[in-house]
């Protein structure tokens, strides 16, 4: 650990000291640099275009809204702009290093023509990065909501590449990778587990999100630990200009958020509250039952808080705090059986922004997270709990350098602390506690170094290179079972505080490459390597609260992933339009499954990774984008074609067999329609290929007991899944400082009995001879109306 922080360090210092260097470069060149608000909330910008006309060179803000530019002396004409802002244009005399802060006012639409994105017109073509979506907020409002409620994860769900884990569900898939093959960060804090309502909902409450950004191939070095995608989401600031109050109210959930000032355009605050009242809904529920009174206590509901404050210390420093606290309880009661089920997240993001000169910004932070889950049963007088959780105390330090206008370097260094805990259980019969073990948690030290550096080579050719070296130790305390070929336990090991079980490295080289044909089409290429030291073990398909995080050990070793990708981008009719071919290729090594009949309660008095068992992947496909940009009408069609493939010796006979999540085909249709300033209206279609699933292939009788035999793993396919949803919103007439809003939503508007799961159903009797066996369906959601209405002041 020590020679590798030394090694880190090392390269740090040699990067500040050739930096130091490049500022002997020729004296005719400067830099001008500064950060872009908006002038209406006060919040910094991310991804404002920030470019001087004369060279047709440019850059654009950081996620602080920082930017820079060094270029020759002379005379330029420097323009700052961002979709659906006023362009803000100034004339400068570079005759030494400038500071120019700009404020964007938004524009006010004249005319029919209404822009729904915040990206640049030739970001597609342009930048060197592949595989990446910044999506609007606003946009992803605009858009049917499920049950009323706005959802993040099931909005980035209609790209292509990206798979629903299915009906009503927010877990998401990406280019064959499995649920935890996703990173999933709000204000850089690791959220593990991103779902409300065992899946239904997100964790996201978008009037708290700032901007959205998804990578789901070419992956720059700054990102690791993960093999799939990236989900990077940014909260807000808070309104630095007043004080402002937004809420709605909906079918199952509402919510409340309160932003403005501490000091005017100096530092905000913004807090976001949001819970449902199912709960409320049980009692009427069961009230038709005549068994009502056994179900007294039964009930579900989650509830969710963010908050942020940001302030501006000095022209050179600002300073952040952000958090968020989430938690779903499921109770169950029915006589004297009682189950409780509580689980969430909890995230703190503490960061400093310090400006060592015009062409070094440095971003500080201390990160905390932490994710359990707990299942508390309670029958007469017998009590059990089952618990499990994993908590990382992470510290990241971030450079970003701008060497001239042809470069953008980051890098920077990240270390985690990790504590896991696979699951430990407690019990008692009255007066009487039960031994079950100890709590075995293990403990894990993750590390890494990175360096990245995107530069225009020449006019038409632009390279995103990066390399990441990570480090990953397994650490005691910790108690090793040992087992033998029946799996009985034989021994054990101990090894104490701080001392190293097993160390994995892992080099991760990041290469993109794009080729500007023309003003309008490019060609892009990219590879990644990326090692994963954390795996979720899941008996299911779909990320669950009862699967559980396990760090890579001597017994479990690093998920490793290559991926190739190519495409085609190109911009129509004065980018309006943008369309996108993609195609890619990726492989993955120790993946990790649960041996055949293994359970999660398996790990009491046990080790979590004596039951599993590992295997590799793979998968490939082509993704097909095409995008209307502005007018009244806007949206845009997504198609994938993919295969995907697992193989595990100790599964299905070590033969090669479809991932559940496998879809040949994947379509998506989005659409908006601004008919005036009042009304607008949305609406999506989505198909896919059904999942795969194993079903029995013939049936015995023995001793009188029908007795199944299964074919081959996922060998057969559901019926496709296809639904269509529309809403109409309605914006009130806005008064001095109130305006109200209605939505209305309609979820499956065509009533499709989309497959949940599939059982069998025996009718009849074998010794009468009529014995029927039958596969029945079942579907979650019919035809689904919802209206919500939203406020703010």
């Amino acid at each position: 650990m020590k020679s590798h922080f030394f090694i880190c360090f090392f390269i740090l210092l040699s990067s500040i000291a050739s930096f130091s260097q490049n500022k002997t470069s020729p004296k005719n060149k400067y830099t001008i640099s500064g950060y872009v608000k908006d002038n209406a909330t006060g919040e910094y910008m991310i991804g404002a275009n920030v470019y001087i006309k004369e060279l047709l060179k440019g850059t654009t803000t950081n996620v602080y809204g920082f930017y820079s530019l060094t270029v020759e002396e002379g005379e330029y004409t420097l323009a700052v702009s961002f979709i659906g802002f006023e362009e803000d244009s100034v004339k400068i005399s570079l005759t030494k290093d400038i500071v120019h802060n700009s404020t964007l006012s938004p524009k006010v639409i004249m005319t029919k023509e209404v822009v729904i994105s915040a990206e640049r017109e030739d970001k597609n073509v342009n930048n060197a990065q592949m595989g990446a979506v910044s999506m609007d907020i606003e946009q992803v409002k605009s858009l049917p909501a499920f049950m009323g409620e706005v959802d993040i994860l099931k909005t980035i769900q209609l790209l292509p590449g990206i798979q629903a884990a299915g009906e009503g569900n927010s877990g998401f898939y990406v280019r064959g990778g499995g649920p935890d093959q996703n990173l999933i960060l709000l204000d850089e804090a690791v959220v593990y587990n991103a779902a409300h309502l065992f899946g239904f909902f997100s964790v996201f409450n978008a009037d708290a999100i700032k901007n959205i950004e998804v990578i789901k191939g070419g992956m720059p070095a700054n990102y690791g630990g993960r093999l799939a995608s990236v989900l990077d989401i940014t909260m807000k600031e808070g309104n630095a200009k007043e004080y402002k109050v937004d809420g709605a109210i909906g079918a199952i959930s509402s919510k409340l958020t309160l932003q403005g000032p501490i000091k005017k355009d100096t530092g905000s605050f913004i807090i976001s509250g949001r819970r449902t009242y199912t709960e409320l809904w049980m009692p009427l529920i069961f009230k038709a039952s005549p068994e009502a009174a056994d179900f007294e206590g039964t009930g579900y509901y989650f509830y969710d808080l963010n908050a942020k404050i940001n302030y501006r210390i000095s022209d050179k420093d600002r300073f952040f705090m952000s958090g968020y606290f989430g938690r779903d309880v499921f109770k169950f009661s029915r006589g004297q059986f009682k189950v409780r089920i509580p689980w969430g997240n909890s995230t703190a993001s503490l960061r400093w922004n310090h400006l060592f000169s015009k062409k070094l910004f440095l971003n500080t932070s201390l990160i905390y997270n932490d994710y359990n889950f707990s299942f508390e049963a309670q029958q007469d007088e017998f009590k059990l709990k089952l618990f499990s959780g994993v908590r990382d105390y992470n510290l990241k330090l971030d450079f970003n350098y701008f060497p001239s206008v042809r470069h953008n370097i980051k890098y920077g260094v990240n270390y985690i602390y990790h504590t896991f805990t696979p699951s430990s259980a407690s019990a008692s019969q009255g007066e009487t506690i039960f031994n079950t073990g100890e709590s075995i948690k293990q403990y894990a030290h993750e590390s890494a170094v990175f360096i990245n550096d995107e530069f225009d080579w020449t006019d038409r050719l632009s390279v995103n290179g990066g390399l990441r070296i990570s480090l990953f130790n397994h650490v005691g305390p910790f108690k090793r079972f040992e087992k033998n070929d029946i799996g009985a336990t034989t021994d054990s090991i101990i090894y104490s505080g701080g001392e190293v079980i097993k160390t994995y490295s892992g080099v991760e080289p990041r290469l993109t490459f794009r080729y500007t044909l023309d003003s309008k089409s490019s060609v892009k290429a990219a590879f990644t390597r990326n090692f994963q030291y954390i795996h979720l073990a899941s008996l299911s398909g779909v990320s669950l609260p009862t699967d559980v995080w396990v760090p890579s050990s001597d017994k479990v070793k690093p998920q490793i992933g290559n991926q190739y990708a190519a495409g085609y981008f190109r911009n129509f009719y004065e980018n309006k339009y943008e369309g996108s071919v993609e195609v890619y290729y990726k492989t993955m090594e120790n993946l990790v499954e649960y041996k055949e009949g293994a359970l999660p309660g398996d790990n009491i008095n046990d080790n979590s990774d004596n039951h599993l068992t590992f295997g590799t992947g793979d998968s490939y496909g082509a993704e097909f984008f095409l995008k209307k940009r502005t007018g009244q009408f806007n949206g845009w069609i997504g198609y994938t074609w993919s295969k995907t493939f697992r193989t595990f010796p100790e599964i299905n006979q070590g033969k090669t067999f479809p991932a559940k999540y496998d879809r040949r085909h994947d379509l998506s249709i989005v659409g908006t329609y601004e008919i005036n300033e009042k009304w607008s209206v949305s609406a999506t279609f989505v198909y896919a290929t059904g999942n795969a699933i194993t079903l029995p292939v013939a049936r015995y009788m023995i001793e009188g007991n029908i007795v199944n035999e299964y074919g081959e793993r996922n060998s057969f396919r559901m019926a496709p899944y296809h639904r269509a949803d529309i809403s109409v919103n309605m914006k009130g007439k806005k008064r001095k400082r109130y305006q109200s809003n209605w939505n209305l939503s309609v979820y499956n508007i065509y009533n499709r009995a989309n497959p949940y799961f599939i059982y069998f159903s025996n009718e009849g009797n074998i010794y009468s001879g009529n014995l029927e066996i039958k596969a029945k369906q079942v579907s979650l959601f019919s035809i689904l109306p919802t209206i919500t209405w939203s406020f703010s002041f």
